[in-house]
């Protein structure tokens, strides 16, 4: 019998309930700020941790083709990565997100939260025969050789091409994956981590896109100057953690099933 579908939880009881809450949370906020697409895209948090006498493996998802504004805290999917009969449940996930998101959580320990968005500006950017970000501001300087750009799109992320895109994730510093042609995939050691930086990776092409609309010089940090900029950031204390939380306390008010 298929293992797929490990847990629902009704209560707060789970001892994942807080992973839940903030994952929800990003999907609701995702809606906020527009970055969400129909009932597409996936975001993914492992839920234990090889140092903790877990496989590792394990991790939260949204179901298959749900809007964002329907994920909650406890209808998020529980899944494992080294099952092999995911797919044959009756509560199956999509199947590429199934593929893109097993990969990584199979093959990528550094990734133990995954976020797939076709939001506007990163996938501008994806669109470009150049899909760097150059460091012209302080937020696109957080990134400074901080990028994994793919460059081979292969079509809709099915068994290969999920594990062909989680193979690209070979260097811990790099947790922004550019999927030229297609969107963005942003990994992390936490949900608020991974969280903070899709907003500023968003923000910062938003930033590079519109620069370019203006068809004048752009203003080019020095490597040294961006490499202290993305340094400095990702010692920048309690941000994320902090962004996180104001993500919940705003949501608390205004949309508090996504904790339901």
């Amino acid at each position: 019998m298929s293992t797929s579908i490990l847990r629902h939880p009704t209560t707060h009881n789970d001892p994942d309930w807080e992973m839940r809450c903030d994952l929800a949370a990003c999907f609701r906020w995702a809606v906020r700020m527009n970055w969400h697409e129909g009932v597409s895209n996936h975001f993914s948090a492992v839920v234990d941790d090889e140092t903790n006498g877990g496989g590792g493996s394990r991790f939260l998802m949204n179901r298959d083709q749900i809007h964002f504004t329907r994920v909650t805290a406890s209808n998020l999917l529980l899944l494992d990565a080294n099952d092999p009969d995911v797919m044959k449940g009756p509560d199956a996930p999509d199947p590429t997100a199934w593929a893109l998101h097993g990969a990584i959580h199979r093959h990528v320990p550094f990734a133990k939260v995954a976020i797939h968005l076709h939001s506007k500006y990163a996938t501008v950017l994806a669109s470009l025969a150049d899909s760097r970000l150059p460091a012209i501001d302080q937020n696109s300087a957080m990134f400074h050789d901080r990028v994994v750009i793919d460059e081979n799109y292969g079509g809709l992320a099915f068994d290969e091409e999920g594990e062909r895109v989680a193979s690209l994730f070979t260097d811990p510093k790099k947790k922004v994956m550019v999927m030229g042609n297609h969107g963005i995939m942003v990994i992390g050691e936490t949900i608020a981590e991974a969280m903070n930086r899709t907003y500023f990776f968003e923000r910062a092409t938003e930033t590079y896109i519109t620069a370019l609309m203006t068809q004048r010089p752009l203003r080019y940090l020095s490597d040294e100057v961006a490499e202290a900029v993305a340094f400095e950031t990702e010692r920048y204390p309690g941000q994320a953690v902090r962004h996180m939380a104001e993500i919940r306390l705003n949501l608390d008010k205004t949309e508090p099933d996504y904790a339901a």
